[in-house]
């Protein structure tokens, strides 16, 4: 109703002005064709364009007072927003702002330690430990003609490949294990430092090569990329187990692919005096971390009593965590010492 009545008020103001316009136009078209006769003429003429202009003007004043309503209707009739927060709005947006912007925060933290454990700590073990095993060797090559002699290997020969005789190249038969256990007896090797490397283990198979260091502690040994000797088990080449511990994930992580090894295995064992050739002989894939058998020096599972030996001897162990990136269980590889060679 109101649409129409609007667009009805916009036709006649139209009306009025074409209107006034053609007034104004006729005014003075009478009054130039009058203006030929005299003086009436001239009278005539400018009566006539007073009219006209009298009837435009009223025409506009009628287009201002009758458009001023419409625009004002108009008006009143969009709707004006204005937006208000309150107090509680604003300081809920600021809110979740702050939370956003803590979010990616902590999520950029967590990236950068993620890529510190994994690769940095890692970088920066395996540089470390390379280091200790050039400084190792450089040491023993200096003082390897004052080196003390050491007593004869089980037996098995002393060549360099396990169970072949040294001298003759024959091939001998493997002894007895309480034979290999006490006939001969190395001479012990001086009790290493705390956290100090001394020896070097070698896995040809996984390509691995790391010192090893006198204790198990994280901080100065196993974080280091270094293999960690258990205290109070036997050193390399002694009788008993040779027990030793590594990372499986981060800081150099050296013992991650031991779950790759096989029986038959060959695993070195070089230190000042000589080098020790051990063969991996048997497995444990998961037994709990307090399980202490396994290192014990005749190494037998107390979790899983079936595995393990029950004859004295000359073993090497090595443990690591398991599954990867945990610490829920332990990793067990067994092997045999077939090998002695003085340096």
């Amino acid at each position: 109703m109101g649409r129409g009545l609007e667009e009805q008020r916009f036709v006649v103001l139209g009306v009025l002005r074409r209107g006034a316009e053609q007034a104004l136009g006729f005014g003075d078209v009478i009054g130039r064709r009058v203006g030929a006769h005299g003086a009436h003429g001239t009278a005539a003429q400018a009566l006539a364009g007073r009219a006209g202009r009298w009837a435009w003007v009223t025409t506009h004043v009628w287009w201002v007072t009758g458009i001023a309503p419409i625009v004002r209707a108009v008006r009143e009739r969009i709707p004006v927003v204005v937006q208000r927060n309150s107090p509680g709005r604003r300081a809920a947006v600021r809110g979740l702002w702050t939370g956003a912007e803590l979010v990616v925060t902590l999520g950029v933290v967590l990236l950068l330690l993620v890529a510190h454990q994994l690769w940095w700590t890692n970088r920066q073990a395996r540089e470390g430990a390379e280091r200790q095993v050039r400084a190792l060797q450089e040491d023993w090559g200096r003082d390897r003609g004052a080196a003390a002699p050491v007593d004869e290997p089980p037996e098995g020969g002393q060549g360099d490949e396990p169970g072949t005789d040294g001298r003759s190249g024959r091939q001998p038969q493997p002894p007895a294990p309480d034979r290999a256990a006490t006939s001969v007896t190395p001479a012990a090797p001086r009790a290493p430092r705390w956290d100090q490397a001394y020896a070097v283990l070698r896995i040809p198979r996984l390509g691995l090569t790391a010192p090893v260091a006198q204790g198990v502690g994280k901080p100065g040994v196993l974080d280091k990329g270094y293999v960690g000797h258990y205290p109070r088990t036997a050193q390399p080449g002694q009788p008993g187990n040779f027990s030793v511990a590594g990372h499986r994930n981060t800081h150099g992580e050296p013992f991650r692919r031991i779950d790759r090894l096989r029986r038959g295995d060959r695993i070195t064992v070089e230190t000042r005096d000589a080098v020790y050739t051990y063969t991996v002989d048997k497995g444990l894939a998961q037994t709990s971390p307090s399980d202490s058998g396994v290192i014990a020096a005749v190494p037998r599972s107390n979790v899983r009593t079936s595995v393990g030996y029950s004859e004295p001897g000359y073993y090497l162990t090595l443990t690591t965590c398991t599954p990867e990136f945990t610490s829920r269980y332990r990793l067990i590889v067994w092997g045999k010492l077939t090998a002695m060679r003085p340096r």
